[in-house]
């Protein structure tokens, strides 16, 4: 994948671009802790695994994908004048702050309902903000690009991408080693499909599995009937960071090729696995991170003594007066 700077859908990366990723990281992203707790184990019926991203700079997985994807375009002959992303937040943080380091002008479209607190930490990396429906994420961004000459910057469908956000399962299989299963969120199947890449090189008998708001099932739709399933709608759920219509081609062709299992979490699930976080490792995490734990704690898919990680994917809630009182903590 070296030299890839235009988003070509023919490109994939490969478990030594993740490799590569890590490298580029090492010093700029933080190596994030990987917690444990006897409660969940026993929920769970066998050692649980939990890579922090929650830790991680700009409060999520998001900034490695970022920065392995800005800081190569930064590189770039000619160097573009700026980048353009949209997102409903951690992407559009990691970003700002990837260009912020690299010396690059960024934009980031955010829909009008997203939360305060991820709008205001985006401009505080210095970004500028144009809000939209949420409906027109990528037509407005397209056309911001038109405009300014930008280089879009795609929240999960790039080849740099992908690769970067597998860096936080890599540094995962070099703590504790060889897992069963490897659960992650899904959203537009950035995540899942680098850390899958990661499990072919470093854990080739480790099952991966994806979980997504039953609110928002495209991305299960899609990998169960073999083409990718587009929702009509943004889906309504408290798991914002994984408010996504569809998952990308790359994702799709990479989970196709290396995911085990989709599944499905509830809005009450989601709620009660993020409560029980909170509440047994006295951790921050937000909703859409709590979804991968759903399947442990539900009891639908018991370990009996296997090893499980959990990539935690981040730690951005609004804690606003009004959040807590709508149930949503």
């Amino acid at each position: 994948m070296t030299g890839d700077l235009a988003p070509d859908p023919t490109i994939l990366p490969t478990a030594e671009d993740v490799a590569e990723a890590a490298e580029r990281l090492s010093g700029v992203a933080h190596r994030t802790p990987v917690l444990t707790s006897r409660a969940l184990d026993a929920r769970a019926g066998g050692p649980v695994f939990l890579k922090c991203e929650n830790f991680q700079r700009i409060g999520a997985f998001k900034f490695r994908g970022a920065y392995n994807t800005v800081s190569r375009l930064a590189e770039a002959s000619p160097r573009p004048a700026g980048v353009v992303t949209h997102s409903s937040g951690n992407h559009a943080q990691a970003v700002a702050l990837a260009a912020r380091l690299t010396g690059l002008a960024a934009v980031v479209v955010m829909p009008e309902d997203v939360s305060a607190v991820k709008r205001e930490a985006t401009r505080g990396y210095g970004a500028e903000i144009v809000s939209c429906a949420p409906a027109e994420r990528e037509s407005t961004a397209a056309r911001l690009v038109a405009e300014r000459g930008y280089t879009l910057v795609h929240p999960y469908d790039d080849a740099r991408i992908i690769a970067g956000q597998g860096t936080a399962a890599w540094e995962l299989f070099d703590e504790v080693g060889e897992l069963d299963r490897l659960y992650t969120p899904v959203g537009g199947g950035g995540l899942i499909s680098g850390s899958a890449l990661a499990a072919s090189a470093r854990s080739a008998a480790c099952r991966v599995i994806g979980v997504e708001p039953e609110a928002g099932a495209d991305a299960g739709i899609s990998f169960r009937e073999g083409r990718i399933h587009t929702l009509a709608a943004v889906p309504d759920t408290i798991a914002d960071g994984l408010r996504t219509r569809a998952i990308g081609e790359r994702n799709f062709v990479l989970m196709r090729r290396y995911v085990a299992e989709m599944s499905a979490a509830s809005e009450a699930e989601i709620l009660a696995a993020t409560r029980f976080v909170w509440e047994r490792l006295k951790i921050v995490i937000e909703p859409s991170s709590a979804a991968a734990l759903v399947p442990l704690l539900s009891g639908r898919a018991p370990l009996e003594g296997r090893r499980a990680g959990v990539i935690v994917s981040g730690g951005n809630v609004d804690l606003s007066e009004a959040f807590i009182k709508g149930g949503r903590a």
